[in-house]
């Protein structure tokens, strides 16, 4: 193999090329990114791009923070690094990946890592913003510096550190979520309930239960309109509604699932010779799961894209089986909220250590008799030692004693 492409320079694709070179592949390697940056780190885009934190001197692209890639360790990977560039199309006859320039490169082996995109709200009003981007972080810091006021319209993990970030600045935060309870999709209402009144003891408005009816405003938006019947008054609203993939240059070519993320088997390739994904587009099967898992954290970006790079390198007698145990984080009020596995559905949750009330706290969740994921509150040490628990299959008795004191 002398010729691999990996198409998103985010950071599944950054890591898959120090995966490569860390594997001896001495070929051309190809790093396409939309984006005209270079390769940098998404995560602090809720968090320090937005307080300020770490910032020192200059723009926001010279944020420590966001470990925006030095011309030199680029150099170091040996990378034709193409930024401001889009994979278009790709034709896996000719094992080539069309550009929107009008120009093509071709493979020996590819990685998918295009990530996803925000999804927006359903309005052209000037004031509605979403998170995504440098562009998006430096424009929701203006206007909060701007307004010290704004609605936050999503309750996931990327709206509430929104939130949480905005009253570190002094703003007037409203959280809106249609859920009974923040974080729903990963974790027991019981423990999202602990984080409602967690945004509330900070001063955030949380309204729960209620969607957004409409934007309103004369060519700005000024106030947000719920579904039950409710207004907020507001001259920015930054939403956290979920993402759409960067796989519509994919479809008529690999197999893609309903929702658009392509849909790998359990060593992460895809349905076409010689192309693996990696990211939050990619779709495998986890045995510990019961079927098949997409996951969008930071953590798994870099682990599946080591497991794609040994795996495309590798004698097909050699490959291994990517079945990592999710972990991801969020910084919320100098609070670190932890979670290793799944934590929703569960038909199980004990806190095993600490306590709800004292905002610190290991929570165990379950379903069907075995343990599924391991939640920590400002319980770092103790939650991490969980770990090996989700290694291998564990009873929810054997969870249990295993934390006995």
């Amino acid at each position: 193999m002398r010729n691999i492409v990996i198409a998103g320079a985010g950071t599944a694709g950054l890591r898959t090329a120090a995966a490569l070179r860390e594997r001896g592949f001495g070929g051309r390697l190809t790093l396409v990114g939309e984006e005209a940056h270079r390769p940098y780190s998404r995560p602090p885009l809720s968090k320090e791009a937005l307080t300020g934190v770490g910032l020192g001197e200059g723009p926001l692209a010279g944020n420590r923070a966001l470990r925006l890639l030095e011309d030199a360790e680029i150099d170091a990977l040996d990378l034709d690094f193409l930024p401001g560039t889009r994979a278009v199309g790709l034709d896996t006859a000719s094992r080539t990946v069309r550009l929107d320039d009008g120009g093509g490169i071709p493979y020996d082996g590819l990685v998918v890592a295009t990530g996803a995109r925000a999804r927006r709200p359903d309005t052209a009003l000037a004031g509605v913003h979403v998170l995504r981007t440098l562009e998006d972080a430096e424009a929701v810091r203006a206007r909060i510096a701007e307004h010290g006021r704004l609605v936050v319209v999503g309750a996931g993990f990327v709206g509430a550190e929104v939130a949480a970030s905005a009253r570190a600045l002094g703003a007037e935060v409203t959280l809106v979520e249609a859920a009974p309870t923040p974080l729903t999709r990963v974790v027991h209402p019981r423990l999202g309930s602990v984080l409602t009144e967690l945004h509330r003891e900070n001063g955030v408005d949380v309204r729960l239960g209620t969607g957004v009816r409409a934007y309103e405003g004369s060519g700005r938006v000024e106030r947000v309109r719920l579904a039950d019947g409710g207004t907020v008054e507001t001259p920015l609203v930054v939403a956290g509604i979920g993402v759409e993939l960067n796989t519509e240059w994919l479809r008529g070519s690999l197999d893609l699932m309903p929702d658009g993320s392509v849909r790998c088997d359990e060593y992460s390739a895809a349905s076409a010779p010689g192309v693996y994904a990696v990211g939050d587009l990619a779709n495998w099967p986890h045995p510990r799961y019961g079927g098949r898992v997409r996951l969008e954290h930071w953590t798994n970006a870099g682990e599946q894209a080591a497991a794609a790079a040994h795996n495309l390198l590798a004698d097909p007698r050699d490959r291994r089986p990517f079945t990592p145990v999710p972990y991801f984080w969020s910084d919320q009020y100098k609070m670190k909220i932890q979670l290793l596995g799944q934590g929703a559905p569960a038909d199980e949750v004990a806190i095993v250590h600490g306590s709800a009330e004292d905002r610190k706290f290991v929570a165990f969740l379950g379903r069907g008799g075995m343990l599924t994921g391991v939640l920590g509150l400002r319980s770092t040490p103790r939650t991490m030692r969980y770990r090996g628990l989700l290694e291998r299959p564990t009873t929810w008795e054997e969870a249990l004693a295993a934390a006995a004191p």
